[in-house]
């Protein structure tokens, strides 16, 4: 039986996880191109967009506070009057008790006042964060 090893390099290079934050931390310099920095560090570029993607899905989010303002809302003496849906006109308070604003950004806000459902507003919350 005869057996025939070859020497010579591996055809695939093994990245340390320093040589990858280091190249990707490369990329995120303003002006900096992909292709640019692959081609440097002697990398595919196909790869080091697949090591960005896994950055961004690997970092965890950690919580942290976010400024609030509370704000003194006027009371009316008079209820408002609106028009319901079938022609009549309904009552509604003018104030409401437990009025949360929650400004997301981006021109996103969501107002809940004391008697929403927490799992409902969690729920949509969730649906927002992932836009």
């Amino acid at each position: 039986m005869r057996v025939e090893v070859l020497g010579g390099l591996e055809r695939r290079r093994r990245w340390s996880q320093d040589d990858k934050v280091r190249i990707v931390e490369e990329t995120l310099v303003p002006g900096a191109k992909v292709t640019e920095v692959a081609r440097r560090n002697g990398v595919a570029a196909s790869l080091v967009f697949t090591w960005r993607r896994q950055a961004r899905t690997s970092e965890q989010v950690v919580p942290s506070f976010a400024p609030v303002q509370i704000v003194a809302t006027e009371v009316e003496e008079a209820p408002k009057l609106l028009p319901a849906g079938d022609g009549r006109v309904r009552s509604v308070a003018a104030a409401r008790t437990g009025l949360i604003e929650i400004d997301l950004g981006n021109r996103r806000r969501i107002r809940v006042d004391a008697h929403v459902d927490p799992e409902a507003l969690a729920r949509v919350l969730e649906v927002l964060e992932r836009r």
